[in-house]
């Protein structure tokens, strides 16, 4: 899991600036003149926040099986709601097609599982023994 959850956050921070320097600068006057720059900022400020997240589910930490079990779906709910949230409000702030921001609150429900998860995992952990 911890390399998956590097190689994932890893990915997904470098999107996340990417897309967002680009936002900012090559689709700044497009995004402006439809509405949708706030929506693009947005989708991509939320990636790179669960990036990080991400990458901390991803640090073995000792916490005992149930712990990891619940470390990995947080970062597992991390990624896939990222990619429904911040994609869909990405492709929403491309194309203008108004369904995708109903798709939006799928993704945003999956991240506030994953955060869920990362406290029931911190909750569960047995502490380390001197």
């Amino acid at each position: 899991m911890t390399r998956r959850c590097f190689v994932a956050g890893g990915l997904l921070g470098a999107v996340a600036v990417a897309a967002g320097a680009f936002g900012a600068h090559g689709l700044k006057d497009m995004l402006e003149a439809a509405g949708q720059a706030a929506n693009w900022d947005t989708a991509f400020r939320y990636a790179l926040m669960h990036a990080v997240a991400i990458l901390a589910c991803g640090i073995p930490m000792g916490l005992g099986e149930r712990s990891r079990r619940l470390q990995g779906l947080a970062a597992a709910c991390f990624i896939l709601g990222t990619l429904i949230f911040s994609g869909c409000l990405a492709a929403l702030a491309l194309s203008g097609i108004r369904v995708l921001g109903a798709i939006v609150p799928i993704g945003g429900v999956l991240l506030i599982a994953g955060w869920l998860l990362v406290t029931a995992a911190g909750l569960l952990a047995t502490p380390a023994r001197p």
